[in-house]
């Protein structure tokens, strides 16, 4: 499988080729802010097979441990990479090129979530992000 996306201007550019490892609506405190949205969704694919394909995005440490990646010409969040999963990337869902192709299986830090939003799904909803 090969995946591809790009952020809002089009400069930060990426391909994946590898299995989806795994797709799911983000609620935690932290992926609220950094893309000022109720949730979010990712998924993850090997490092090994990610790569670059336009300009470099910029790093920002926001946590000890991870490193997010965007756009620093629009903002653009682009990825998440955490010295937890260091043989994967993870991705924004709304940067793929074909996004509506994006399947999430379940969501993540459920326990977090804003009690506003109304997600009317079944996919089963975990308290962190692996039970």
């Amino acid at each position: 499988m090969t995946l591809s996306g790009h952020c809002l201007c089009g400069a930060v550019t990426w391909t994946a080729k590898g299995p989806e490892l795994w797709a799911s609506y983000c609620h935690c405190e932290s992926c609220r802010r950094n893309c000022a949205a109720p949730v979010t969704a990712f998924f993850g694919v090997p490092r090994a097979g990610f790569r670059w394909t336009g300009a470099k995005p910029e790093a920002y440490a926001s946590s000890p441990g991870v490193t997010r990646r965007f756009c620093g010409t629009c903002g653009t969040p682009m990825a998440y990479l955490t010295d937890e999963d260091p043989a994967g990337i993870h991705l924004y869902a709304a940067t793929l090129d074909d996004p509506a192709a994006y399947r999430p299986r379940h969501h993540v830090f459920h326990a977090t979530h804003l009690p506003w939003l109304k997600i009317d799904d079944d996919l089963p909803r975990r308290a962190g992000f692996q039970e």
